[in-house]
């Protein structure tokens, strides 16, 4: 069990993010001891870098919530869990394509003025 200062270090985010995360359902609940301070398990920890993960791909909160909903429901979900992802793979492609445009035009760009 870690606390959530200790969860803050090791993901690099905030304690308010965390607190977020788990109001909006995407972790937890989190354990809280006695003292009212939370404790993270290695499952919570999971879902952190899971939640992370797909957060720097670019779904959305409502998205991630929707999937993770559908996650906790269980196996005969799937079907339904893998069309959500197949959708946001296909966002995340055309969002990949244009920054690469992007970079190129970039590149162009700074060549011309190394140039003259």
């Amino acid at each position: 069990m870690i606390t959530i200062c200790e969860v803050s270090m090791k993901y690099h985010i905030s304690k308010d993010a965390l607190r977020f995360y788990e109001k909006e359902k995407l972790i937890g609940p989190i354990r809280k001891n006695k003292s009212g301070i939370r404790e993270y398990q290695d499952s919570d920890l999971e879902r952190i870098e899971f939640v992370l993960c797909m957060r720097s791909a670019g779904l959305s909160i409502a998205v991630l919530r929707k999937y993770l909903e559908l996650y906790d429901k269980g196996d005969n979900t799937k079907e339904m869990r893998l069309n959500l992802l197949l959708n946001e793979k296909k966002k995340l492609k055309e969002k990949i394509k244009c920054m690469n445009d992007a970079f190129k035009k970039l590149e162009y760009k700074i060549k011309l003025y190394q140039e003259s």
